[in-house]
């Protein structure tokens, strides 16, 4: 491991999303995924590993690694490598059901697993979290709709997430943004609350967060971008740009795409 003290410990994805909220940056977690029933293969030949360094450099105070094999090509060992070799938190996107897994994630060297609502029942999701807790893991809890959200309640949660597409069909609905709009309003002081998927540009990003969000989760947008460095940036803008309005954003659009149209590989990084 080469994480330093202060990031490698419970809740230390939370805590590191916090800090670079706190210093007037919006947080976005970017997503390493190899493949998407959408998408298709979203790496393209790149070496996963260099692309989470690459993020890693680019300010991303969380790496988020989908080891989920059958559906988006991942696994335990992707999650070992990109772990072994960047110093920030990791979270493990799976679909997470057992102690088993819990334990699993901690040895591959994740900070942080995602526990989905709509596949656990009220009783084994408390013991899931309770688990993660126990064993130095932070949950990242992830809800789709209000009856979802309603099943926190009692719950000691640092870190919870707004899926905006529907994991149960993997992901291929048209989700948006608007389900953070909704879910928003129920959000806790206390906890991390992050808009995850159908987020594509800076104005999706201003909407989740003027939603309630505090951070945000982005996989394909970035993934897909022409330049992956620059999207990452334009993504994770200061609080001053917050006073944009959404119908200002066409001309900003329009002149990030002339500023990133020079074109970097992630091996061009190794």
């Amino acid at each position: 491991m080469y994480r330093n003290d202060s990031n490698y410990k419970t809740n230390a994805c939370s805590k590191a999303l916090w800090r670079r909220y706190h210093e007037g940056i919006i947080p976005v977690i970017p997503d390493i995924k190899l493949f998407s029933a959408r998408e298709g293969n979203l790496m393209r030949g790149r070496n996963p590993v260099d692309y989470a360094l690459l993020m890693e450099s680019c300010g991303a105070p969380v790496i988020s690694v989908v080891t989920e094999e059958e559906h988006f090509g991942g696994s335990l060992k992707l999650l070992e490598k990109i772990s072994e070799k960047i110093s920030v938190p990791v979270l493990r996107k799976d679909f997470i059901k057992t102690k088993q897994q819990v334990k699993d994630s901690k040895q591959a060297g994740a900070d942080a697993v995602l526990l989905i609502v709509s596949m656990l029942d009220r009783r084994l999701l408390a013991e899931l979290v309770e688990f993660t807790l126990a064993n130095g893991i932070e949950p990242l809890v992830e809800v789709h709709n209000e009856e979802e959200f309603n099943m926190l309640e009692g719950l000691d949660l640092s870190f919870i997430g707004i899926n905006n597409r529907n994991i149960l069909k993997y992901e291929v609905d048209n989700g948006d943004v608007a389900t953070t709009e909704l879910l928003g309003r129920y959000k806790r002081k206390d906890a991390f609350l992050l808009s995850e998927s159908s987020i594509t540009d800076k104005a999706d990003v201003m909407r989740a967060i003027s939603a309630g969000a505090n951070g945000v989760l982005v996989g394909t947008a970035i993934l897909q971008a022409e330049d992956s460095v620059c999207k990452y940036k334009q993504l994770a803008y200061s609080y001053g740009s917050k006073t944009e309005s959404i119908e200002e954003l066409s001309s900003f659009n329009l002149l990030n795409k002339i500023s990133c149209r020079f074109k970097r590989s992630v091996n061009d990084y190794k």
